[in-house]
């Protein structure tokens, strides 16, 4: 073998151990995409609905509670009978064909008067909930990330917390009823009042659990990581403290809607919410009780709605609460 054979020998040899050093060195690599190794990409909101999902109360709940909304959303649409149409005629009747749940003492049908107070209950547990929630984790992160607020507004929520709320809000029903409904008009008015003085008064207890979770965030490593590198406050809230606290956000929400519908329900029970022809689910109780020895379905059937609802919101938030807590959502 010549000099020259000998030298294209070696060459072809570290080519091919080249090669296949190359070829396993690849092969150990994994693939660009995690679809070609067959691999699931992880989401921590499907994780959150997977583990939401096994959560059976919750899932009864949930699906009660839309059919809840479906009920008086939709169904005024299919039961088109107006809620606050008197007729003397058929006043407390019984069920028939025409008033399937019967009428009240004015003769107003009672399921047109349920779905109608359905509406305005929720839309005032919802609208009540976004201003508690917003007040509740405006303060909670204020105090919980700027040590010299914590003192003065964990006093002012201490004062809050302290103060009889039912007096409260019947000592706010009664001296701005009348200005609002003179400006906005009796129904606008009152919601705006009820929705309000409500949301006013159930914003403590969120920002005390905003404020918990936030002292705790501030001694991560990403916080101070962000901190070491100059980020500012404004910055460090909107794009590290916020996304971190969004899980209490939301069970103290879902539990603000029950807690919403039943002070408006109590309101409304004492005479103080919304004027008799605008009917909510509290307004139904307040006016059968005169007549619930006679007529006790005029007063189990609101009742029913107000509990099945308040029940479903409160099993939707423990729900929630078991799915976004990152300990038990592995298991």
């Amino acid at each position: 073998m010549t000099d020259t054979e000998r030298q294209q020998a070696l060459n072809t040899a570290e080519l091919v151990d080249e090669t296949a050093a190359s070829a396993g060195l690849t092969g150990t690599l994994p693939p660009d995409t995690p679809q070609v190794a067959g691999g699931e990409t992880r989401s921590q909101w499907r994780d959150v609905w997977r583990q939401f999902r096994s959560h059976r109360g919750a899932m009864i709940a949930l699906a009660l509670f839309i059919l809840t909304i479906l009920f008086v959303s939709v169904g005024p649409w299919l039961w088109t009978i107006d809620p606050t149409y008197v007729d003397i005629r058929a006043r407390n009747s019984g069920f028939s064909a025409a008033h399937p749940l019967g009428t009240d003492q004015l003769g107003r049908d009672l399921l047109a008067r349920l779905m109608a107070g359905g509406r305005v209950s929720i839309a005032v547990g919802l609208t009540a909930m976004v201003i508690a929630i917003l007040l509740g984790s405006l303060i909670g992160v204020l105090s919980g990330y700027f040590r010299r607020l914590d003192a003065p507004l964990m006093r002012m929520t201490e004062l809050f917390l302290a103060l009889p709320l039912l007096p409260l809000l019947l000592l706010m029903v009664t001296l701005f009823r009348e200005p609002l409904s003179k400006n906005f008009g009796p129904a606008t008015g009152i919601f705006l009042l009820i929705v309000t003085a409500i949301g006013a008064t159930s914003w403590m207890q969120a920002a005390r659990i905003v404020r918990g979770e936030v002292l705790g965030l501030k001694e991560r490593e990403f916080i101070l990581a962000a901190k070491s590198i100059g980020t500012p406050p404004h910055r460090m809230i909107l794009r590290h403290i916020l996304p971190n606290v969004l899980s209490p956000i939301m069970v103290a929400a879902t539990l603000g809607i029950a807690t919403a519908i039943i002070t408006e329900s109590a309101l409304s029970f004492l005479g103080l919410g919304f004027p008799p022809d605008f009917p909510t689910w509290g307004r139904l109780l307040f006016d059968a009780v005169d007549q619930m020895v006679l007529y006790p379905w005029r007063v189990i059937l609101p009742g029913l709605f107000i509990s099945l609802t308040v029940l479903c919101v409160n099993y939707i938030g423990d729900g929630l609460r078991d799915a976004m807590d990152p300990r038990i959502r592995g298991r």
